[in-house]
């Protein structure tokens, strides 16, 4: 008989959620890279379904987490999420710039611009740097 998830499941699966949300990739996107339907990331990101280790490791490998990052700073519901939220945000910080860029942002008085902004450089991120076939002297 399966055991049916526990509340270590859904704090498991939240963290998933998380950290696929802030690699910026889609239930769809994870799901193909593991060989599995996007509704399984789906289940296991729910706490319905239960992931097994060796699924773990694969999706701490597709999200370039350590394992044990889906169990760290095991509270309960808001607080977990909240913790594991900041750790995130904590390492996005730490990428150059990043917190420049966020009190640059900050700084910007119209709504609209600040959106514009951030699609600029999310735009910028997608594109590769193009190869100067010269070299400046």
């Amino acid at each position: 008989m399966r055991k049916a998830p526990d509340s270590v499941d859904r704090f498991v699966g939240q963290n998933i959620r998380i950290f696929r949300k802030a690699k910026g990739l889609s239930q769809t996107k994870l799901g193909t890279s593991l060989g599995v339907t996007f509704q399984q990331i789906q289940k296991y990101e729910n706490g319905s379904n239960r992931v097994g280790s060796g699924r773990l490791a694969a999706i701490a490998k597709v999200l370039n987490v350590p394992v044990d990052r889906f169990f760290q700073n095991r509270t309960t519901g808001v607080e977990a999420a909240a913790s594991n939220a900041t750790d995130v945000v904590s390492d996005l910080i730490a990428s150059p710039y990043a917190l420049r860029m966020l009190k640059a942002l900050k700084n910007v008085p119209d709504n609209k611009v600040r959106l514009s902004l951030v699609t600029l450089t999310e735009s910028i991120g997608e594109t590769r740097p193009i190869k100067s076939s010269s070299r400046r002297r």
